[in-house]
């Protein structure tokens, strides 16, 4: 891990933030003097602090955003090449849980106390815009809960919108060239800003908070875990976990429930990204209602993953015959042995993972079954869409008044308290796969998808599905899994920025 330390840098000049222009949006003229150091170096930039990015906020500290802008450029000077005018702009967003997610400061560590991401990024010469954006448990004045689907992806387009409408104004940052980041429910965020630029169903969402008239389509989109795919992930998660009746999952952010007859909630075995669910010390059975359901998902996923109409980077069809084995199998235990592959390759010791075979020097199978006995099931039957609707995604999909709903049609008939099902139109603007094949969207150009070997909070199956539908569509797409890594973001900065710095230069000869 990279040292980090802080060294605030002082205040030259203050600025409150501005107000708007009733003919359009404005920029502060001044910002804050900062700095950080960063391996052993001083990272020097100016802050322009908690700035309104729309007209109509939904609540009073809602949709503001804080950018970080390298102070070579307020003096003529470059960094890694970049200039004021070609420098791109890393665009992180900090949901999780599809809770609401803050202003990040480049001066606080990732969440596993490594270098902070927005830091890396402006010693890398990118210009740095953190938002505020709206989740599940935001309410306004009123009381009424304002954060829910799709509010997040609604504020993170007027973000994008904003630095539109202000470019000229903008100190520096190239705005063909914007690149948003997220982990967990803020990756499942980045890939759905990815995938629906410029989407004419988002409108009348981004005309009645005041959105500027601008493009929100962006160049690059990086992404960790995505809990995403909510509507199929049940299903997927079962094709994987469906033989394991024991699960680990213990109190959800957000004052959701904790599972019935909870044995405590002890820490994870790896720091976890903010608001995932917490991992109980001990296991808990699934009822025999819930063993049940395993079975039905496991065996109705099949079927959805053959409607997805998946290719591979050769044209070849992926599917899965109904007892989930084919194509699509294969092509699963083959990412999972690429990873395992190359931590071997460089001197990892693989050997407490009794599902991988290695002959001759090489990984050369995975037992998927001991897979999923050795790394545990996280989540309960159904993991995502709870039968009472007790889930944190349940709550995203809630109403005004903080009632959560369904969002699949079997959950919804198994729901001893009848909660109702979100109207579709809702469950689809959070669903990708309803805007990658529009003709009338945008899809980003460039996409960096990573998953962990050891994540239980979704499954392989949901980032591999968006990551070859994106290809299909004709996104360059960088997609693996990473070894040593569980439910967790933001890690291997020098290599995410070398992919991010890569894809920007090449795009500009």
């Amino acid at each position: 891990m990279k040292k980090f330390a802080l060294a605030m840098g002082l205040s030259l000049a203050v600025s409150a933030a501005p107000a708007f222009a009733s003919a359009g949006f404005q920029f502060p003229k001044t910002g804050i003097a900062e700095s950080a150091s960063l391996n052993g170096k001083t990272v020097s930039w100016q802050t322009y602090a908690k700035i309104p990015y729309v007209k109509r906020p939904s609540c009073g500290s809602c949709q503001r955003l804080t950018v970080y802008v390298p102070e070579a450029y307020l003096k003529g000077g470059t960094v890694n090449g970049y200039t004021k005018e070609t420098a791109p702009i890393f665009l992180p967003n900090s949901v999780g849980g599809y809770m609401p997610g803050d202003i990040a400061d480049p001066k606080k560590p990732n969440f596993d106390g490594g270098e902070s991401a927005l830091l890396a990024a402006l010693a890398r010469g990118y210009v740095v815009v953190s938002p505020a954006i709206r989740g599940r448990t935001t309410k306004n004045a009123a009381g009424r809960y304002v954060g829910k689907a799709p509010a997040l992806i609604v504020d993170y387009k007027a973000a994008v919108r904003y630095l539109r409408a202000v470019k000229n104004e903008l100190p520096a940052g190239n705005t063909d060239r914007i690149i948003s980041d997220g982990t967990s429910a803020g990756g499942a965020l980045s890939v759905l800003l990815g995938s629906t630029g410029n989407d004419p169903r988002y409108l009348p969402y981004l005309k009645k908070i005041g959105a500027a008239k601008a493009r929100d389509d962006i160049f690059a989109a990086i992404v960790f875990c995505p809990i995403t795919l909510l509507s199929h992930a049940d299903e997927a998660y079962e094709w994987v976990f469906k033989d394991e009746t024991v699960y680990h999952q213990g109190k959800i952010p957000g004052g959701m429930m904790q599972p019935p007859k909870a044995v405590g909630n002890g820490a994870a075995p790896a720091a976890r990204p903010d608001n995932a669910p917490t991992e109980a010390a001990a296991g808990l059975p699934l009822s025999g209602k819930q063993i049940a359901a395993s079975k039905v998902l496991a065996r109705a996923f099949p079927a959805t993953l053959n409607r997805f109409g998946l290719k591979d980077a050769d044209g070849k069809s992926l599917t899965l015959k109904a007892d989930g084995t084919g194509s699509f199998a294969d092509y699963i235990r083959s990412l999972y042995i690429a990873s395992a592959e190359g931590a071997l390759k460089s001197g990892a010791d693989i050997s407490r993972f009794k599902c991988l075979t290695v002959k001759d020097g090489h990984v050369t199978a995975i037992d998927m079954k001991a897979y999923a006995k050795e790394v545990n099931r996280l989540k309960p039957v159904p993991a995502f869409d709870w039968f009472d609707a007790g889930s944190g995604e349940n709550d995203e999909f809630g109403t005004v008044k903080n009632t959560p709903r369904h969002f699949t049609a079997f959950s919804s008939a198994r729901d001893p308290k009848h909660h109702a099902m979100a109207p579709a139109k809702e469950i689809a603007l959070l669903d990708p796969f309803t805007s990658i094949s529009r003709k009338d969207v945008t899809v980003a150009p460039h996409f960096r998808i990573r998953h962990g070997f050891e994540d239980r909070d979704t499954v392989l199956a949901v980032p591999a599905s968006v990551a070859l539908k994106l290809a299909e569509k004709g996104s360059d797409v960088d997609f693996a899994v990473k070894w040593g890594k569980g439910h967790a973001g933001d890690y291997d900065l020098d290599s995410m920025f070398d992919w991010a710095d890569g894809v920007v230069k090449k795009a500009a000869k």
